[in-house]
C-alpha cells in the first residue's frame, strides 16, 4: 500500500511541525562528523547528505538523487563492519538519525519505530510508556533500520525470538524500472501484495531494496488492542553472574575444555522447549594480552529456583577445568531491574572505548560444538606473542530457543543454529590495519580450514549472520570453499530474496559489496 494521509499526520506528530531536511555539503561545519560513523576504517566523502525526519523528505531525496543519476547509499546509525554506505564511489549519503521516534499507532494497532531510532532509547521508550519489550542486541547505539531488516537478535531471543518475529510492517522508499519513486508499506497479512517485501526485510539486511522510513512491531499471536497487550513483557528483574579465568593459569588443555563446556550446554539446552530456555550467556575468548577469559550470563530472577540453576551452570563450565593446577574463577552475582541489567550490558557509545575505533568483525553460527582441532586453532591465535589489540576476542554467544520456533522459510534469515559466533578486533592508529586485519583473518580462516575457511553449512556450521558483515566471504583468497557468500548468509532462502530484488529493485540503485542482486 502506498502512504495515506494517516501516514502524513504521524511523520509529525499531533502539534508537531516536522523540520525541513538538511543538505550538508564539504563547506559545512557539520560535513566532517557525519563523514565517520562507528567505524573509522572507512571515511565517506559524498558529494552531501541528506539529513531527513520524515518519511516524505527521504522520498524527495532519493527523487533528487536518482533524477540527478547520483550514486545513493543510506544510513541509519552507522554501525557497520563494511563499507556498505562510505564506499568511495557513493556521491549521496541519506541519513535517518533525526528519524528517532517510537510511539503507538492506533490505526495499525502496532508500535511505529523509525529507522533511526537507536535500539537503545528503542528500548527505554516501550517499556517506560507501555512495560513491553521487543528482542534487540546490546549495542544501545546501533539503529532499529539495519538490526532489524538482518534479523536482530539479543539476551531475550532464546525466550522471545528474533526481532523480525515481532515485525508487523515496513515502510519503504522504493525505484522502479521506470525512476519512479514511491513510499510503500508492506505487511505479513497472508493478502498483503507487498508481503514479499515485508519478508525481504525479515532478514534480507539493509540497504537492498529501498530505503527503510518505519517498522511497526506486534507480536503475530496477540490480539486485542490494548498497547500493553501488543508486544512481549520483559522479566522484572535479571539474576546476574559474572565470571572471569586468568588467563595466566589457564592452560590450553583447560582453555579447551572451558569452552566444550559452554558450547556442550548450549547445545544440550537451546531446544525450543528447554527449561533452560531463559538463561542467556555470553563467554568472551578476549585475547591472552587482555589477562582473562570472561562470561556473563543471566536469567530472569523470577523463573523457579533461578539461583539454584545458575549455580549448575556455573558448575557444569567448570568441571574439569584446572585440574591439579587450581584455576580459581573470579565470580561475581548480583540482580539488576531488567533495563537497568539491559544498560548494564551495552557496549559503550561515547568515551574512548568508542570513538575513533577501526574494526573488523566476523561470524559462523553453530548447530553443534566446534571440532577439538577448531578449539586448538582458536588457542593458539589467542596466545600469540607477537600480536595484541585494544580488542581482540572471539565470543560464544546463546542462541537457539524459540528463535527456532520459526520455521526457516517464513522469514529470509534461516533458522536452526543453537549458538553464535562472533569474532572482533578494534584498533585505533591506521597504520596498524594490516596487522589486525591479517590477526583475525587467518584466525577465521584456522578456524574453518576443514570448510575452505568459511562457515560452510554441515554437521557443525549453520553459516553466517548478515548484520556481521564480512566482505571476506566474497573474496576467493579467504573464503576457498567453492560456496557463494549469498549461501552462508542466506542459505535456501537466497533465489526468493532475488525475486524480490528483480521485482523491487530492478534498477539495482540500492546496492552496496554484499548485497543481493536480481537473478
Amino acid at each position: 500500500m502506498k502512504r495515506d494521509d494517516h501516514d502524513d499526520e504521524e511523520e509529525s506528530g499531533p502539534g508537531h511541525a516536522t523540520q525541513p531536511s538538511s543538505r550538508v555539503t564539504p563547506d559545512d561545519i557539520r560535513y566532517e562528523n557525519l563523514c565517520r560513523a562507528y567505524n573509522y576504517r572507512f571515511i565517506a566523502k559524498p558529494d552531501y547528505f541528506r539529513l531527513v525526519h520524515s518519511p516524505r523528505q527521504a522520498e524527495e531525496a532519493v527523487r533528487e538523487a536518482v533524477a540527478a543519476g547520483k550514486r545513493i547509499t543510506v544510513r541509519s546509525r552507522g554501525h557497520c563492519g563494511e563499507d556498505f554506505v562510505a564506499a568511495p564511489d557513493v556521491q549521496v549519503i541519506l541519513d535517518l538519525s533525526p528519524m528517532s521516534r517510537v510511539d503507538y499507532d492506533r490505526e495499525r494497532n502496532a508500535f511505529v519505530i523509525e529507522a533511526g531510532v537507536p535500539v537503545g532509547k528503542m528500548l527505554h521508550t516501550l517499556f517506560h510508556n507501555w512495560g513491553v519489550t521487543v528482542p534487540v542486541g546490546f549495542c544501545m547505539g546501533v539503529g532499529a533500520g539495519g538490526h532489524i531488516s538482518g534479523g536482530g537478535y539479543g539476551p531475550l531471543s532464546r525466550l522471545l525470538g528474533l526481532s523480525v518475529d515481532h515485525l508487523y510492517a515496513v515502510e519503504v522508499v522504493v525505484v522502479d524500472q521506470d525512476r519512479n519513486v514511491s513510499t510503500v508499506v508492506a505487511t505479513r497479512e497472508e493478502d498483503d501484495p507487498n508481503r514479499d517485501l515485508w519478508w525481504a526485510h525479515t532478514g534480507g539486511g539493509g540497504g537492498n531494496f529501498g530505503v527503510i522510513t518505519r517498522y511497526w512491531m506486534r507480536s503475530p499471536e496477540v490480539s486485542g488492542t490494548e498497547p500493553a497487550g501488543l508486544l512481549p513483557r520483559p522479566p522484572g528483574a535479571l539474576h546476574i553472574a559474572e565470571v572471569s579465568w586468568p588467563w595466566e593459569r589457564l592452560t590450553e588443555a583447560d582453555f579447551v575444555r572451558l569452552v566444550g563446556n559452554f558450547m556442550d550446554w548450549q547445545m544440550a539446552n537451546s531446544a525450543v522447549d528447554s527449561p533452560d530456555a531463559d538463561l542467556y550467556a555470553l563467554l568472551d575468548c578476549l585475547h591472552r594480552s587482555a589477562g582473562s577469559v570472561t562470561l556473563h550470563a543471566h536469567l530472569p530472577e523470577e523463573s523457579p529456583h533461578a539461583h539454584a540453576r545458575m549455580d549448575a551452570f556455573l558448575a557444569a563450565l567448570d568441571a574439569g577445568v584446572g585440574v591439579g593446577v587450581g584455576v580459581t574463577p573470579s565470580v561475581r552475582r548480583t540482580s539488576l531491574p531488567w533495563l537497568a541489567a539491559s544498560q548494564y550490558l551495552a557496549v559503550p557509545e561515547t568515551g574512548p572505548a568508542a570513538i575513533g575505533l577501526r574494526c573488523k568483525v566476523k561470524s559462523a553460527d553453530l548447530r553443534a560444538p566446534h571440532r577439538p582441532e577448531q578449539l586448538a586453532a582458536l588457542h593458539r591465535h589467542l596466545t600469540r606473542e607477537d600480536y595484541r589489540g585494544t580488542y581482540a576476542a572471539v565470543e560464544y554467544i546463546a542462541y537457539g530457543g524459540k528463535v527456532n520456533a520459526v520455521p526457516s522459510t517464513a522469514t529470509a534469515i534461516p533458522r536452526g543454529a543453537l549458538l553464535k559466533t562472533f569474532y572482533m578486533v578494534t584498533w585505533k592508529d591506521p597504520a596498524e590495519d594490516d596487522r589486525h586485519l591479517r590477526w583475525i583473518r587467518e584466525l577465521y580462516r584456522d578456524m574453518h580450514e576443514a570448510t575452505g575457511g568459511v562457515p560452510v553449512p554441515d554437521a557443525v556450521n549453520t553459516g553466517a549472520y548478515i548484520n556481521y558483515a564480512d566482505v571476506d566471504l566474497a573474496d576467493p583468497e579467504w573464503n576457498t570453499s567453492g560456496v557463494p557468500w549469498q549461501t552462508l548468509y542466506y542459505g535456501e532462502n537466497y533465489p526468493r530474496l532475488q525475486e524480490v530484488k528483480a521485482k523491487w529493485d530492478a534498477l539495482n540503485i540500492f546496492h552496496h559489496a554484499l548485497s543481493i542482486t536480481a537473478p
